[in-house]
C-alpha cells in the first residue's frame, strides 16, 4: 500500500489542471502549440531547478551540441552517467532537466552530462538519434571507457537511452556498462494496453503520446525499432534498470520492454511502482516510494560503475 505522503502527492500530480483552473484535463491534438508546451515546460521545472550545493555546474559545446556536466564534489572523474532527457521529443534542455540531473549526480556521487539533441517537429527522428550516439562517440574518443559509462534516461529521453543502445550495438561500439530507464517510452505505435486504461490517471495531457508520436518519427513508421527501440532486436545488451509507475499510461512500454529484453538473454531488473505515476523516481525524496526506488536506482548504478566503496 503506497504512503499517506505519496498518495497525497500523486493525487495533486494528476488532477494539476484543477489548481490551474481547468475542470478537465488538455486534449491535445496535432494543433497545439509545441512551442507554448515547452514554455509550460520550463516554468514547470524551474520548481525544481535549484542545483544542490556539492555539484559543479560546467557548460561545453561537444560537437556543436549544447551540454552540462554536473558534477559532484570528490567524484570520479573516470566515471560518468550520460543522461538523456525526456520531454516526448518535442520539449527537454539542460535547464529545464538541471534540478532533477543535479540531484541524481549528487545521489548516485557520479559526474552526469546532460546534452541538448535536436527535437521535433523542427527536427524528426533520427536527429535525436544521431546527436545521442554523437556525443557517446565524442565520449569514446575523449578517452572515457565504455565499462565507465552509464547510460540513463527518463520518458523519451528512456526510450532514446534503450534505442541508442540499439543503434551503438548495430554500429559494433562498444556499449556502456549498463543503463537505466524511468518510465521509458519505448512504444511509439501506442499500443500498449495502459495507454487506454490509464490515461485518465496520468497526469499527461489527453492524447499526447500520440501527438508527440507523430512529431517524431514524420514519415517513418513508428514500429521502427530505432524509434520504438520495443521493437528491436535486444540481444546483446548490458544489464538494464527498468522503473515504471503503474498507473502511468506508459507503464506498459517498460513493463513488456523488460519482458523481451530478458527472453533476449539481457539482464534486466524491472521494478513496477504500485500506484505511482509518471518518472515518480526523480521526485526523491518528497515521499517515501521516490526515495525507495531512488535508492535501489542509485545502488544499480554504483554496482556497474564499481563505485561501492
Amino acid at each position: 500500500m503506497s504512503s499517506f505522503k505519496g498518495q497525497v502527492f500523486n493525487f495533486v500530480v494528476r488532477n494539476s489542471h484543477f489548481l490551474r483552473g481547468k475542470l478537465k484535463k488538455e486534449t491535445f491534438t496535432m494543433d497545439t502549440s509545441i512551442k507554448k508546451f515547452r514554455e509550460d515546460c520550463e516554468k514547470g521545472a524551474a520548481r525544481y531547478a535549484k542545483i544542490p550545493k556539492n555539484i559543479q555546474l560546467k557548460e561545453q559545446k561537444i560537437e556543436g551540441i549544447k551540454s552540462e556536466w554536473l558534477i559532484p564534489a570528490g567524484a570520479n572523474p573516470e566515471k560518468l552517467i550520460l543522461y538523456v532527457h525526456g520531454g516526448g521529443y518535442v520539449s527537454g534542455s539542460c535547464s529545464d532537466h538541471r534540478g532533477f540531473v543535479s540531484k541524481f549526480a549528487q545521489f548516485t556521487g557520479v559526474t552526469n552530462l546532460i546534452f541538448e539533441y535536436r527535437l521535433a517537429p523542427e527536427n524528426p527522428f533520427p536527429a535525436a538519434l544521431n546527436d545521442s550516439v554523437k556525443v557517446y562517440g565524442w565520449l569514446l574518443a575523449s578517452g572515457y571507457q565504455p565499462e565507465n559509462i552509464l547510460m540513463a534516461g527518463e520518458s523519451a529521453g528512456g526510450g532514446l537511452c534503450l534505442a541508442t543502445l540499439l543503434a551503438l550495438k548495430e554500429m559494433n561500439i562498444s556499449l556502456p556498462a549498463a543503463a537505466v530507464a524511468i518510465s521509458p517510452w519505448t512504444d511509439l505505435t501506442c499500443s500498449g494496453e495502459s495507454y487506454n486504461t490509464k490515461n485518465r490517471l496520468s497526469p499527461a495531457p489527453l492524447n499526447s503520446w500520440h501527438v508527440f508520436s507523430k512529431h517524431y518519427r514524420g514519415r517513418k513508421p513508428a514500429s521502427h525499432p530505432l524509434i520504438s527501440p520495443l521493437f528491436g532486436d535486444l540481444k546483446g545488451l548490458p544489464p538494464l534498470f527498468i522503473n515504471s509507475g503503474d498507473s502511468d499510461e506508459l507503464f506498459d512500454d517498460g513493463k513488456n520492454f523488460s519482458l523481451k529484453a530478458k527472453k533476449a538473454g539481457v539482464v534486466v531488473t524491472f521494478r513496477a511502482g504500485e500506484n505511482m505515476i509518471h518518472c515518480y523516481p526523480l521526485l526523491a525524496p518528497m515521499f517515501p516510494e521516490a526515495t525507495e526506488a531512488m535508492n535501489e536506482i542509485v545502488e544499480f548504478v554504483k554496482i556497474h560503475l564499481k563505485t561501492i566503496n
